[in-house]
């Protein structure tokens, strides 16, 4: 079914495009907020489970990722480099942004896929509870910032435009 096999090719790209965030961050958290690298450490280690998760479903059933994953990698990266070069707070907010349309949009995936294919669906619901700290732990250290709101909509209006464009390839 091909909207089984956009599901997967999507979910493969944001978590490649999230490993990519995560590296920038970590890149800049290394030299200016060391305190916070093992955090963003063990978030990176969540998303690169879920990249292979969603990579062997792929493999498994001869599919080729999406032609454009890597501008998901770049745009990841700069978003993460964006976020990181403005502030520990910036960090969190671009992590509760991004979970947070992650989410909403996994709702409606595991929705669909209950119906239609238990095996992604079981893929899919393995990374919820991950997505979900995640967001929490942004929202909880990003949300006193005066940085919050804007910051929380370009991220979040950029990742929603990610999505509808892979969504149409």
């Amino acid at each position: 079914m091909k909207e089984i096999e956009r599901i997967l090719k999507l979910d493969q790209a944001g978590e490649f495009g999230a490993i990519q965030i995560y590296s920038a961050q970590l890149l800049i958290a290394r030299i200016l907020y060391k305190n916070i690298v093992v955090t963003l450490e063990e978030m990176i280690s969540h998303e690169k489970e879920h990249y292979r998760t969603f990579s062997n479903l792929l493999m498994a059933r001869s599919m080729q990722p999406f032609q454009t994953i890597k501008l998901w990698a770049v745009g990841g990266f700069v978003l993460g480099l964006f976020t990181a070069l403005l502030g520990r707070k910036a960090i969190w907010i671009c992590t509760d942004a991004v979970e947070t349309t992650v989410l909403d949009h996994l709702e409606w995936q595991l929705e669909f896929l209950s119906k239609n294919d238990s095996e992604v669906h079981a893929a899919v619901l393995s990374i919820v509870a991950d997505e979900q700290a995640h967001q929490e732990f942004g929202q909880s250290r990003g949300e006193n910032s005066r940085l919050y709101l804007p910051i929380f909509f370009i991220v979040k209006k950029s990742t929603e435009f990610a999505i509808r464009v892979s969504a149409k390839l």
